[in-house]
């Protein structure tokens, strides 16, 4: 049997190898770019779903809270998410509970959540059955909406150069201190435009029923006086000394604003 001669050996081996990695560039080709696709397309996709979710939307938002509401039944306040100048989202983050307070919260303060996103105002309706819980949120809803405009926001009600007119209008006044037989009344407003914005009793009588009748008397006298834009306005029932000095202190604080 005749041996193979060495430098034929490497010869073939080397032949071998080069026909090998001809073959396996040739197929590589076309591989490649479907793979390169393929990996490339959930990329995209994933791109093409983060968009409406991230960015613009987010960073223009603002959050902000409105002051706590005391109710006959509980502290109601509200906190609004506003964007491009418009409330976008509305949310109690206080409300009555306990007893019957869980029901009606949990009757009232969705449908008053959906409305102040649609009306993009405090000029909402009250809930029925729920007419404290609705007071408290619409109150605690405008010092909100009073508070967006007062940090320089657009606000939802109009264009940021129109919030920034009423900025630089805004006073803010107390009145005079109105001794009544149950304690001092002494109320605060903001006027803007010359139309009340805000109203609260710095000043009310505590202790004893005069608690509950504080409570009772004076969310509803704050929203009649910037509904009335004056002091005249009724008395609530069960509180006439109370009513009678918030009047007086409200017609005191309309004086200076008007100096």
């Amino acid at each position: 049997m005749r041996k193979s001669h060495p430098v034929r050996r490497v010869v073939l081996a080397t032949a071998a190898t080069v026909s090998g990695v001809v073959l396996l560039l040739s197929l590589k080709p076309s591989a490649d770019p479907a793979s390169a696709a393929a990996g490339a397309a959930p990329s995209a996709a994933a791109a093409g779903q983060e968009s409406p979710q991230g960015g613009t939307g987010a960073a223009g938002a603002t959050t902000v809270t409105g002051d706590a509401t005391q109710t006959q039944y509980g502290v109601v306040q509200v906190r609004l998410t506003v964007a491009n100048g418009r409330i976008t989202q509305a949310e109690a983050v206080q409300a009555p509970k306990g007893g019957t307070s869980d029901q009606k919260t949990a009757l009232s303060v969705p449908k008053l959540n959906q409305e102040a996103v649609a009306a993009q105002s405090a000029n909402i309706d009250a809930v029925s059955g729920a007419t404290y819980t609705s007071n408290g949120y619409k109150q605690s809803l405008q010092s909100a909406l009073d508070r967006m405009k007062a940090a320089g926001g657009s606000g939802a009600s109009g264009s940021s150069s129109s919030s920034g007119s009423a900025q630089a209008q805004a006073k803010t006044v107390t009145g005079q201190v109105a001794q009544t037989q149950y304690g001092p009344v002494q109320v605060r407003i903001t006027v803007s435009g010359g139309k009340i914005t805000r109203a609260e009793a710095v000043q009310a009588p505590s202790g004893g029923t005069s608690d509950q009748k504080t409570a009772l008397s004076v969310p509803k006298l704050n929203q009649e006086a910037v509904a009335a834009g004056s002091a005249n306005i009724d008395s609530v029932s069960g509180a006439t000394y109370t009513s009678t000095g918030y009047k007086q202190s409200l017609q005191s604080a309309l004086d200076q604003a008007g100096d």
